[in-house]
């Protein structure tokens, strides 16, 4: 392992940089994951990172100690400080003191949809977006597609609030929504309170891409008008409608059903 203890370390300018803006990161094409959670899946999905960083104090942590020790064991980067200049990079308030750096995936664009897949529409909020992959993954959907003016995937809160799901999905992000939804090889269903299609009427024993859109405008007039299906789900309460990630889980969790049997 190898330890810094000044703040005027190129190498920990390099990562308070990274971990202070979201510009940084997605121009080095790297991100921060930040917790003892998230540390293990990625080992577990992934392998190694570039680099573990870790606390003086989370070495007394059992979880952590254990990451360090596998980490050392197999010759990967590991790199200690004090526990001032660890919080100073980590986006999470009490947490445990590790974080590993890893490249960004970053894969072409499929040419057409295919497999099950969702598009989100400017949904902007971090935690909505987190939520979402988290409900997509659980659901075994394999591709999302972010169009412009959606939040970050790979930013600290919609990776906390995702647990992981990252790293069994494909994340495509600022993509054109328009001419995927034009090209669709599937079914594509927009969202819509607005909508004729009861979500429970339709067959979803095949792949679908689902789409969903903006907290407070929805689904774009554009992309509403190329989707095959507009779907509305039900509801007998008197709200005027579901929060997206509540939205997104819903549909997911109907089509496993149906696809259960």
């Amino acid at each position: 392992m190898k330890h810094i203890t000044s703040r005027d370390n190129a190498q920990y300018k390099d990562l308070k940089h990274l971990a202070t803006s979201s510009q940084a990161r997605r121009k080095a094409g790297r991100s921060l994951l930040d917790g003892v959670h998230l540390c293990e899946t990625w080992l577990e999905l992934r392998g190694h990172p570039e680099q573990c960083i870790v606390s003086e104090s989370a070495l007394h942590n059992p979880e952590v100690a254990a990451i360090v020790a596998r980490l050392e064991a197999e010759h990967a980067h590991v790199l200690g400080m004090p526990d001032a200049m660890y919080n100073a990079l980590s986006q999470v308030e009490h947490g445990v003191g590790v974080m590993f750096l890893v490249s960004t995936p970053q894969d072409a664009v499929p040419a057409a949809l295919t497999v099950n897949a969702v598009l989100l529409d400017n949904v902007q909020d971090p935690g909505n977006v987190g939520t979402i992959l988290r409900s997509a993954a659980a659901a075994g959907i394999k591709e999302v597609y972010c169009g412009p003016g959606t939040a970050f995937c790979w930013s600290p809160k919609v990776l906390r609030a995702a647990m992981g799901a990252h790293f069994v999905l494909d994340i495509y992000e600022n993509v054109e929504l328009a001419p995927l939804v034009a090209s669709a090889r599937i079914a594509t269903l927009a969202t819509s309170g607005y909508a004729a299609e009861r979500l429970y009427d339709l067959d979803l024993r095949q792949p679908v891409a689902w789409i969903f859109g903006h907290e407070g405008q929805g689904v774009s007039d554009e992309l509403l008008s190329s989707a095959k299906h507009k779907v509305v789900i039900p509801h007998l309460g008197k709200v005027e409608s579901l929060n997206v990630a509540a939205c997104a889980s819903v549909c997911f969790f109907e089509q496993v059903r149906q696809n259960l049997g």
